[in-house]
């Protein structure tokens, strides 16, 4: 098959990603709900803020804003994880960078599937954090060898799937009708099933140890448990959904309000209570599983810029005494203002600092000034004379204490457990059948790129 015949993996991406969020809003009606209240709020801060619409267009990130979703994911076995890395291959993602949620109570390890090049990623952004179960951390013994026993029993892949994925592998890629295929096929795999594959009191049992693990075990397949839309501004989506008979959780995950966003700030509606039916006598029952999440997305931090940012947060939590809760909400964000007081918030400063990564771009100015003698020949220079346009490259990826928030606030207070801490990279790595990528190595390629292509736009090859 010729190679031009294929459809590219970004094309496949995007299928999929609007696919995934068509099959979630007919699962999940709220969200329906949830994208047109990001939706009501994002055309709000584009028209009120220009300078905000204006720095989306020179990124591009203007034309993903409405279709950027992440997805979560957890699987139960290493053969269930290696076999998703070639069915998110197909579609052009990899996994970057490693998340021990361990040391949060919560019994599992993580990367995040998403495609690498700044180039894929505004064709889609669509990506899905994943996480492995660590069954060696069921202290009963009987109850992990059933986990295990009820694990290896299930296939999560239709074996239309994975005959798609085989083909995508032996000829390089699939043509426009198999694409298509493989986008129903693979569909399945994320589907909520209401039949359990546990009898009640087995759910119980899985349950009481920790109500993720149930999650995980006690089902046919990995169900999506959210479809995350990225807003412009978090704070009024938290103070929106009570309106639209949506119940946020009590705190907004990661730093606080800024005039220039970093990383990535979260928050969701609680998990919903949704009937299963059980093995045995019909037996049926409940379990919370899918939840609506939201995202608001900053600049990605250099290594320096990510260590400030983690003090900064211990420094708050301690403060703090405990965990951010709704008892302590109000407190909570007054003391995060506080500590990342020291944090820049002027994106100018932040570059100087090498506390972030940017792109850089070409102005008319500059563009007009190729060939001049006296045009500036530095990198702060071009930007001072308005020669070179800087915008912070945005953050693609997850935050660990983040992720676990998000988790407990959905499982329920109830549900903490303590683990330690248990990271064990080299065994994720193992059982994914490759490493992951480093995610700050590919932030700086992304900005080495951008400005290797501004540099050559203004015909200064040696900047």
């Amino acid at each position: 098959m010729p190679a031009h015949d294929f459809v590219s993996p970004d094309s496949i991406r995007a299928q999929f990603s609007a696919a995934m969020s068509l099959m979630y809003k007919e699962e999940v009606p709220l969200y329906g709900t949830l994208l047109a209240l990001v939706s009501e709020i994002n055309q709000r801060v584009l028209a009120e803020q220009p300078e905000v619409a204006q720095t989306l267009r020179c990124t591009g990130e203007i034309d993903r804003l409405d279709q950027e979703r992440h997805g979560a994911i957890r699987v139960g076995t290493a053969e269930e994880l290696a076999t998703i890395a070639r069915l998110f291959a197909v579609m052009g993602m990899q996994p970057v960078g490693y998340y021990d949620l361990s040391s949060a109570g919560v019994p599992v390890h993580s990367t995040a599937f998403r495609a690498v090049h700044e180039q894929s990623l505004q064709v889609s952004p669509f990506r899905v954090f994943t996480s492995l179960l660590r069954l060696e951390l069921i202290d009963n013994p009987e109850l992990r060898e059933l986990a295990q026993r009820l694990l290896a029993q299930r296939n999560i892949f239709t074996d239309q799937a994975l005959a798609l994925i085989e083909q995508c592998e032996r000829d390089g890629g699939l043509t426009a009708a198999d694409a298509g295929r493989f986008v129903n096929e693979a569909l399945h795999t994320f589907r909520w099933h209401h039949e359990a594959t546990v009898t009640a009191e087995q759910y119980r049992q899985l349950h009481d140890q920790h109500r993720l693990i149930a999650d995980v075990v006690a089902f046919k397949g990995p169900h999506i448990n959210h479809l995350t839309p990225r807003t412009l501004d978090i704070d009024a989506i938290q103070a929106g959904m009570p309106a639209k008979g949506i119940a946020p959780k009590a705190v907004v995950e990661g730093p606080p309000t800024r005039r220039h966003p970093i990383l990535l700030r979260q928050t969701s509606f609680k998990a919903l209570q949704e009937t299963v039916a059980f093995l045995g006598n019909g037996d049926a029952g409940s379990h919370t599983a899918r939840f609506g999440e939201i995202e608001q997305r900053g600049a990605a931090l250099t290594p320096i810029g990510r260590q400030l940012y983690d003090t900064l947060l211990d420094t708050t939590r301690a403060a703090l005494g405990g965990v951010p809760a709704e008892a302590n909400a109000e407190h909570y964000r007054a003391l995060l203002a506080e500590h990342f007081a020291a944090f820049p918030d002027d994106l100018a400063q932040m570059r100087e600092e090498h506390l972030a990564y940017f792109r850089y771009f070409p102005t008319e100015r500059g563009l007009a000034a190729r060939g001049d003698v006296d045009r500036p020949l530095t990198w702060s220079a071009l930007i001072k004379a308005g020669h070179v346009r800087v915008e912070a490259l945005v953050y693609e990826d997850f935050l660990p204490v983040s992720a676990a928030g998000i988790f407990q606030s959905n499982l329920g207070d109830d549900a903490q457990a303590h683990y330690g801490s248990n990271a064990n990279r080299e065994a994720f790595e193992a059982a994914l059948q490759m490493p992951v990528q480093d995610e700050l190595a590919l932030y700086a390629q992304t900005e080495y790129r951008s400005m290797q292509a501004c540099a050559q736009a203004l015909e200064l090859p040696n900047l």
